[in-house]
């Protein structure tokens, strides 16, 4: 009884102090998680989705743990002693009952460099679709993904990761021409280079947007502190079509820069897609690819072309 007295006594007193403001402390905001396990060695209770409350009695001691604050109680047949514990036996001594929840990387801002790909995974446009060539180095991909749901199976360091985001593509023409559907199939659009209106072509470029939804597995490895890892995730991305439309930019005979934009029109886009993702990432440096494996328009006669895109992830959510 006096052993649970005084463990009472501590945890009211701890509670008390932790409830104030502190630096460098952070109070848990999560629904109470409560584990119990009872071994050889006693028994151990651990408060909270990350532990932040822990209890460990075995025959003659019991550990009290609350944050990053610990304390001791060791009873022997000379009287009851009480330690303060630092931080490294704190963690040493709950070890074993250590629970975290499992947190993926899918949510975020991220920006890449697009380009296509033949059906032999070739960067070699054939002959015919050479008006599909793009300047890469100016064809963006830009993504939000504002949606995350992870789901650890059974650890904190390997599980299943979902969400939703969307996709922003920019395809820069690397020709002075534009595209367009003629008779149903999508053709390269020479209008402004023949116009005699027209002075110069600046820039000439493609834009898609598709809602997009993932389904990763994904592994973390603990490097250096306790909440730093190295995580690789590797699944299935799925998207639906959201808008499209082309864009040219030109100067006329006055020298005056002139912006064309053809919307509502849907370019015989695949409305709905499916790809792979991979991503790899510690802390802040973060980096994904991703491949569509249905083709970027879903005509038979429209060039059969495999949109993929490589960048980085500019802030994590």
């Amino acid at each position: 009884m006096k052993r649970i007295g005084i463990t009472c006594i501590l945890l009211i007193f701890f509670l008390n102090i932790y409830g104030q403001p502190e630096t460098g402390n952070t109070k848990a905001t999560e629904n109470d998680v409560i584990w119990i396990d009872q071994g050889i060695e006693g028994t151990m209770i651990s408060v909270g989705p990350n532990g932040m409350i822990k209890y460990k009695e075995d025959t003659d001691t019991i550990k009290v743990k609350l944050g990053k604050r610990g304390i001791k109680i060791i009873e022997t047949d000379g009287g009851t002693s009480i330690d303060i514990i630092d931080l490294d036996e704190v963690e040493d001594d709950f070890q074993v009952i250590r629970r975290r929840r499992f947190y993926g990387h899918w949510a975020g801002f991220e920006l890449g460099l697009n380009n296509f790909a033949t059906k032999n995974f070739s960067l070699d446009i054939p002959e015919e679709n050479r008006f599909m060539e793009l300047n890469t180095g100016k064809s963006w991909n830009f993504n939000i993904n504002f949606l995350e749901y992870g789901l650890g199976l059974g650890t904190d360091k390997v599980g299943l990761v979902t969400g939703l985001g969307v996709e922003f593509n920019n395809y820069r023409f690397d020709n002075p021409l534009s595209i367009m559907k003629d008779n149903g199939f999508i053709v390269p659009d020479s209008s402004y280079v023949l116009d005699p209106e027209v002075a110069s072509v600046e820039k000439s470029k493609f834009h898609t947007a598709y809602l997009t939804l993932p389904l990763l597995l994904e592994f973390q490895v603990p490097a250096g502190k306790r909440d730093h890892r190295f995580h690789f995730s590797a699944g299935a991305i799925g998207g639906v079509k959201l808008w499209s439309y082309t864009k040219m930019v030109y100067k006329d005979l006055d020298g005056n820069k002139m912006k064309d934009k053809e919307k509502g029109n849907d370019y015989n886009l695949s409305p709905f897609r499916y790809g792979v993702t991979a991503r790899i990432g510690y802390r802040a440096l973060n980096v994904y690819a991703n491949y569509n494996l249905t083709p970027l328009f879903e005509k038979r006669d429209d060039p059969e072309l495999y949109p993929f895109s490589i960048g980085l992830v500019l802030i994590g959510f």
